[in-house]
């Protein structure tokens, strides 16, 4: 009886975490990413990402939320994911991915550099990363970037030295007044439990007020999304995509150098 009861619960709090990403999602960014006083056309933000996928398993509720509110992004992706020889194909997936998150095509580069090669065990120059996010972020007027945090979610090397790249650029641009969030790493217990993490990521906002938590309020364009990732739409994925917090919600933590 009790296994019933548990389950019944289970079945409950997903469908009212459903509801609220389809009825009642809100995100608390609206007063404290981007308000600096410049219309949302004017505003340019850059997602600073890894490996073609990273924009739709990981991001997607922050792009939704900014494309839906008509801010200018950019996606910069310092490789091709050629880990297993396919970085041409996942590049022109990505730009798929892309299409289908409304972020406009001539607004995406994706870097091949020798020495920013997708795997583990690959280690990235930061002076490197910094000198191409600094020329992008000149290039493009960038006035906000939107990173990994030090551990990258999943841990994978490329996106901490990716972190890494964007802190060193903060430290030597001071002056520049660039704002950057991360995308805060959460727990195993938190990462797979979907959108019932919407409510702890609440709750969670409450202990820590300077986070910013954004709901995904259009969950099946990110499942579009990474479903034009075709070379990596694979069982786990499709389940991680389906199970994964990070599909339902973002919680953002200012970086400050």
């Amino acid at each position: 009886m009790a296994w019933l009861v548990v389950s019944l619960s289970l079945i409950v709090i997903w469908v009212a975490s459903l509801c609220k990403v389809f009825f009642g999602a809100t995100s608390s960014s609206r007063a404290t990413i981007l308000d600096d006083g410049k219309t949302p056309q004017k505003k340019n933000v850059m997602f600073v990402i890894a490996h073609p996928d990273d924009e739709s398993m990981f991001f997607s509720p922050t792009i939704n939320y900014l494309t839906s509110n008509v801010y200018n992004l950019h996606v910069l992706c310092l490789s091709t994911g050629n880990a297993d020889g396919m970085g041409n194909i996942r590049k022109d997936e990505l730009h798929q991915a892309c299409a289908v998150l409304k972020v406009p095509l001539q607004q995406l580069k994706v870097l091949d550099h020798p020495s920013l090669q997708d795997g583990f065990g690959q280690v990235w120059n930061h002076d490197l990363l910094t000198e191409i996010i600094e020329e992008e972020v000149t290039k493009h007027d960038i006035h906000t970037i939107i990173t990994f945090d030090n551990y990258g979610v999943s841990g994978h090397c490329n996106h901490r030295d990716v972190h890494r790249g964007v802190l060193t650029f903060l430290q030597t641009n001071s002056g520049r007044h660039i704002k950057a969030w991360e995308l805060v790493s959460l727990n195993i217990f938190r990462k797979y439990c979907g959108p019932v993490d919407i409510w702890l990521s609440i709750l969670s906002a409450k202990k820590h007020p300077s986070n910013v938590i954004i709901i995904n309020e259009q969950p099946w364009r990110s499942f579009k999304a990474m479903a034009q990732h075709l070379s990596q739409w694979v069982w786990f994925r499709k389940l991680f995509v389906s199970f994964s917090s990070y599909t339902y919600t973002n919680t953002l933590n200012r970086i400050i150098p």
